[in-house]
């Protein structure tokens, strides 16, 4: 569906890596598509068929965005939500589908609320389940029709298996609505909240932040090593996927091993001998063991040079960047570039990849530590006083998959976790 006059948009095209994900070796569940909260069996659905875009509708909008229903659904699934994404992006995004396993983890709506429609000649209509007692709806049934949705057309989870969400980025806004996605409100290593990838729609009016709808909760937590990736699973996927480092033509700083680090730019000190701090030893064997912290001891660094006035110059600041894979099928959705006091998320079609492969670029910042997913200029600050990040690509980079080390995996018992300050 669609008017004639639309034009094509970046969402018409769904995005796919350069390169097809490896054959993973033996495992348990990981990169096995589907995983179990806890008798809820969930799957992604990355296929979908489109319901309404706010391109057809004959308001203004800065910017459009696209509903649609996961389909097709693997049998003994059913649909536990609808999506949503900007036009501004290739269509890459996925739902959760859920499978009852054990019994009563999910149950039909016994009616639904209309929470907005288009009102346009191509209607989109979003309704919100009313669930039966004891349950949470976690997402919402998208029509083209006034018509309330089939009962049979969603699922609604068992509330013991839900935990509280909130919206994350803005998706899509009008005069009247706003429409987020979803995360959930608890996250962290240690978290049990499992998001949907649905959205929530919120009137701008009463625009609270607070959200009708549920994310998952992870009944199987303490079971969670069996979808995680093993040893020999994660030397399969960082070569493949970590990036390259690109350093400015005219930086005069680069990385270093943590041996030349801690003999050249780390000091040690004592409380109440601040006056008298010791060199530490390149084996770091002379630093404080254990994981107690007294607070009588303390260590002194300094990343990168200091500039004009001091600017630049950070006491202990690593920056870093961060990978999330899905734990489903080993794929790359997101990664996050550090940048001094925050930092950014990015999907992963916006990233840069090198030589038809999967991985991608990262730049530092010239003088800097900050990184960034595309060469240019950044300023950070405000318009009277603030920092210049230069980046820019040449022949000074560091291949991060030529030397890595496992520096952690909790639920690996055969990983040796190497000294890393």
């Amino acid at each position: 569906m669609g008017n004639s006059n639309s034009q094509a948009s970046p969402i018409d095209t769904g995005f796919k890596l350069p390169s097809p994900l490896p054959t993973w070796p033996p495992g348990e569940g990981f990169a096995s598509g589907t995983i179990d909260l806890g008798g809820l069996q969930v799957c992604q659905i990355k296929s979908f068929k489109k319901i309404w875009s706010t391109s057809q509708d004959k308001s203004k909008h800065d910017t459009n965005a696209t509903f649609f229903n996961p389909s097709p659904i693997p049998n003994g699934f059913s649909i536990l939500g609808s999506y949503c994404q900007s036009n501004d992006t290739p269509l890459f995004g996925w739902v959760l589908a859920g499978k009852d396993v054990s019994g009563g983890t999910l149950a039909a709506p016994v009616d639904y609320t209309l929470v907005w429609n288009s009102q346009d000649k191509s209607s989109c209509y979003i309704w919100l389940p009313t669930p039966p007692e004891g349950y949470k709806a976690v997402g919402y049934a998208i029509t083209t029709s006034p018509q309330k949705p089939s009962l049979d057309s969603i699922r609604c989870v068992r509330s013991d298996l839900t935990e509280a969400c909130e919206t994350d980025a803005l998706i899509w806004g009008s005069k009247d609505v706003n429409v987020y996605g979803l995360r959930p409100k608890v996250r962290g290593r240690l978290a049990q909240g499992v998001s949907v990838g649905t959205f929530v729609v919120l009137k701008t009016e009463d625009d609270s932040g607070l959200s009708p709808l549920s994310c998952l909760k992870n009944g199987n937590f303490d079971k969670l090593k069996t979808w995680m990736p093993n040893v020999s699973q994660i030397e399969t996927l960082i070569p493949r996927i970590l990036s390259e480092f690109y350093f400015h033509p005219k930086e005069t700083y680069f990385p270093a091993s943590t041996n030349w680090y801690f003999a050249n730019g780390v000091r040690l000190y004592h409380a109440g001998d601040e006056s008298n701090p010791i060199s530490v030893e390149p084996t770091g064997s002379n630093l404080p063991q254990g994981g107690s912290n007294d607070g009588t001891i303390g260590s002194t660094s300094r990343l990168m040079k200091p500039r004009k006035n001091g600017i630049g110059e950070h006491i202990g600041d690593w920056e870093h960047v961060t990978l999330r894979v899905s734990n489903f099928d080993g794929l790359l959705y997101r990664v996050y570039f550090a940048q001094h006091s925050g930092g950014t998320w990015v999907e992963t079609p916006a990233l840069e990849f090198l030589d038809s492969s999967n991985k991608f670029a990262a730049y530092s910042s010239l003088n800097g530590h900050a990184t960034y997913p595309a060469a240019g200029l950044v300023l950070q600050g405000t318009s009277v006083i603030g920092i210049k990040n230069d980046t820019a690509k040449s022949d000074k980079f560091f291949n991060v998959k030529d030397k890595y080390s496992i520096m952690a995996a909790e639920y690996i018992s055969d990983v040796i976790e190497p000294f890393h300050g």
